[in-house]
């Protein structure tokens, strides 16, 4: 495989930036010869744009065109400027009319982006070198253990939208604002081996944020970051594109202040057919969550061989250190929620705070939950308060008070936990059952094995449960 790659650098035309003009020297601002060297580029066929190693190439946003690998190489570093006028605008350059410039992060489009991409099919970021996204000129303290600022000017640091057959490779990309890499509307996405080191104060530095994408594969990756290091989106901002789906994530090593692995809460659009494997999730606020609050729906979504360790983070931050958490909640009074069906987890290791979250509501059951060969020990650790359930962001409900259980089920359907065993490391006084549930029609448990955390309490604790025997 590497001699294929080696193989491909030999056939592509190479477009050396130094040639172009550009210094390299951390100093000047090299975005226009950057682009110009993309842009013959792509006028050309495609090819390689190369940033050299030892190199620190100080620039404004630069846009990717089609064919073209922009390769950093190792000993590189790509390094955006503090300059917010000298970023893309990704609404005024395709002229967007349902989303302003200045806009919710969230619900709309990027209005400023690092490294912007638009109908940019086979485009490529690769190399072993380092992107800058020099973050900490955006942003302001708030307190010991959060940095925010006002959502805008926050620059996305690489936004592809309706672009297909892209492939980011190898970089390492560090000091995000906001979201770091957020591809849109894209088919066929492969991101591997790639490296994403925000700082862990850092509110909304997410890692990667795949948005009504489908046939995505995000393998052998590391993220450390503050909010959802992997998050599966299907945002207001880019509706008119298909739903979240066809989606593999493999091998991957994840730290989190908030969610390791998400699938959320921005739905407006469904997910399915998504594969978690091999993963590896550690010194998280949550490990996996799946956050439904704006009408679309998840299905068919398989968890396997994945070892998750949680730990409170502060109140600031969503997450009771749960290691994983299913919720369906309407958003607000203008929203419904959409379902949760078709939930697999196998062999899953959970070691942390809390214990397995799974609420639905009285009009929204969440449905066909299975748990097999699966681990779950609630340890004390922090200095954060036990006995909470964090149920945000939804219209009737907040963090709530309420002690603690391995498994914590309200309005679910048909939930299978087989081989599965509970057990109790360091206490807190607010630790009880091995299962507390309710409101929930056939719940089975096949050769499970969990205690209460004193013989004062039930090991398993129903009300208005329908048990299958």
């Amino acid at each position: 495989m590497k001699f294929y790659y080696e193989r491909l650098r030999i056939i592509m035309k190479e477009y050396n930036v130094l040639q172009y003009g550009a210094k390299g020297d951390g100093v000047t601002n090299d975005a226009f010869a950057i682009q110009h060297a993309i842009d013959d580029c792509a006028k050309n066929g495609g090819g390689q744009v190369v940033l050299q190693s030892g190199k620190v190439f100080y620039s404004d946003s630069i846009r990717l065109r089609s064919n073209v690998d922009l390769h950093i190489q190792k000993g590189a570093r790509l390094k955006a400027t503090s300059n917010i006028d000298g970023y893309i605008r990704p609404n005024k350059l395709i002229n967007d009319p349902k989303t302003a410039l200045i806009g919710n992060p969230v619900t709309g489009k990027p209005s400023f982006v690092f490294i912007y991409a638009y109908e940019a099919d086979h485009c490529t970021i690769s190399g072993e070198g380092t992107i800058d996204a020099n973050g900490h000129a955006f942003v302001q303290r708030k307190d010991q253990y959060y940095v925010t600022g006002d959502f805008y000017p926050r620059p996305t640091v690489i936004y592809v939208e309706k672009s297909n057959h892209i492939t980011f490779r190898d970089v390492t990309i560090v000091d995000a604002p906001f979201w770091t890499l957020h591809p849109a509307g894209c088919d066929d996405v492969l991101i591997d081996k790639i490296r994403i080191l925000n700082d862990l104060d850092v509110a909304n530095s997410d890692g990667i944020d795949p948005d009504h994408c489908s046939n995505v594969r995000i393998l052998g990756c590391h993220v450390t970051c503050a909010d959802d290091c992997i998050c599966l989106k299907a945002s207001k901002g880019n509706a008119e594109y298909g739903p979240c789906e066809n989606i593999i994530i493999d091998g991957c090593t994840l730290v989190s202040t908030s969610a390791a692995i998400k699938i959320g809460t921005e739905g407006v659009g469904d997910f399915k057919n998504v594969i978690v494997s091999n993963c590896v999730i550690s010194k998280s606020n949550r490990g996996i969550s799946i956050q439904i609050r704006d009408g679309g729906s998840v299905e068919n979504v398989t968890y396997s061989n994945i070892i998750i360790e949680t730990r409170r983070f502060c109140p600031d931050w969503w997450g009771t250190a749960e290691p994983i958490v299913l919720t369906t909640f309407n958003r607000d009074e203008n929203t419904k929620s959409g379902s949760i069906k078709n939930i697999r987890f196998f062999n899953v290791t959970a070691n942390g705070e809390n214990g397995v979250l799974i609420h639905g509501n009285a009009d929204n059951y969440i449905e066909d939950i299975t748990f097999e060969n699966c681990s779950i020990c609630l340890t004390k650790t922090s200095k954060w308060d036990c006995g909470l359930y964090d149920l945000r962001p939804c219209l009737d409900w907040g963090v709530e008070k309420y002690d603690n259980s391995a498994f914590f089920i309200r309005y679910a359907k048909n939930v299978l936990i087989e081989k599965t065993k509970t057990y109790w490391g360091n206490l807190c006084d607010e630790y009880k059952h091995a299962i507390d549930a309710a409101e929930t029609e056939n719940l089975e448990l096949i050769r499970f094995s969990g205690k209460a955390v004193s013989s004062e309490f039930e090991d398993i604790k129903l009300d208005n449960v329908r048990l299958v025997k």
